[in-house]
């Protein structure tokens, strides 16, 4: 486990969670702001991003379990993004459908921020979300961060505007 909250558990996700991964990047709804759900391949590709990400920084998105029952619900964590020409320190977020609506991503992102802080010493975290995904942007203001700029991203053969949101210790 790297992180629990009053609600939840953080882990490194492992092969074994593939199932549950598609139940989250395989839902249209929950994808919409990447135009359209994984396939099959894409939800293995990014699986193995998250495995590499730990093996070579100690982080990644981890799997999101609740502590009750201990089920796979999302996925919250810390990647590297690109923005103005530097790699940055970012909290995302996905969650499955049927979780939406109970501030179980807002915990999630609170605490990954904090780990983010108090455990890899970052003078600053970022979220780069895309300028139409407003529930997530709600997440974020939630997690202290205010929009500090734009970007857009090329993704699926179309530009796509995102806000970058940042917050300080």
């Amino acid at each position: 486990m790297i992180i629990e909250t009053g609600r939840l558990r953080l882990r490194e996700m492992r092969q074994s969670d593939y199932a549950a991964l598609c139940d989250i990047l395989q839902d249209a709804d929950v994808m919409y702001a990447y135009e359209g759900a994984f396939s099959d391949a894409e939800t293995q590709a990014w699986l193995d991003k998250q495995i590499r990400s730990y093996q070579t920084y100690g982080f990644g998105l981890w799997a999101v379990t609740l502590k009750e029952t201990g089920e796979m619900i999302g996925q919250c964590g810390l990647t590297l993004q690109s923005y103005q020409d530097n790699q940055v320190l970012e909290v995302g977020y996905l969650f499955q459908k049927a979780f939406w609506h109970n501030g179980y991503a807002t915990e999630a992102a609170i605490a990954c921020r904090d780990y983010a802080f108090d455990k890899l010493n970052a003078e600053e975290v970022f979220s780069i979300i895309r300028d139409t995904n407003t529930a997530s942007q709600k997440i974020a203001e939630r997690n202290g961060m205010t929009v500090a700029g734009t970007l857009v991203k090329h993704y699926r053969n179309m530009d796509m505007p995102h806000y970058v949101f940042s917050v300080r210790p």
